[in-house]
């Protein structure tokens, strides 16, 4: 019964038969057709969204934010040994300054 009624109802939307294969590859569609498709979503879409991006990010950076306290917990940064630069107590990126 629902094997008539899919066939009825794929008859009026104007398919004769159920596609096989692969119905999501590229070879699916013709070139030019997906050419055009994937050129007016990079305009329509993915431009217009690259913009709002950019656009909320400035007007991000325009407020000032508090940075939190930090807070030296005891468990962290522990070192069993010294660096094998400098004086082994600071960091390289500290003794290049």
């Amino acid at each position: 019964m629902a094997v008539v009624v899919a066939s009825r109802l794929s008859r009026l939307l104007g398919r004769s038969r159920p596609q096989l294969g692969r119905p999501m590859s590229s070879a699916a569609y013709s070139g030019e057709g997906s050419a055009h498709m994937w050129k007016m979503l990079t305009f329509f879409v993915t431009l217009p969204e690259v913009g709002v991006s950019m656009l909320n990010v400035y007007l991000k950076s325009l407020k000032e934010h508090e940075r939190p306290e930090v807070v030296a917990y005891p468990h962290l940064r522990i070192r069993t040994k010294p660096f094998p630069w400098g004086d082994g107590n600071h960091t390289y990126s500290i003794t290049l300054m």
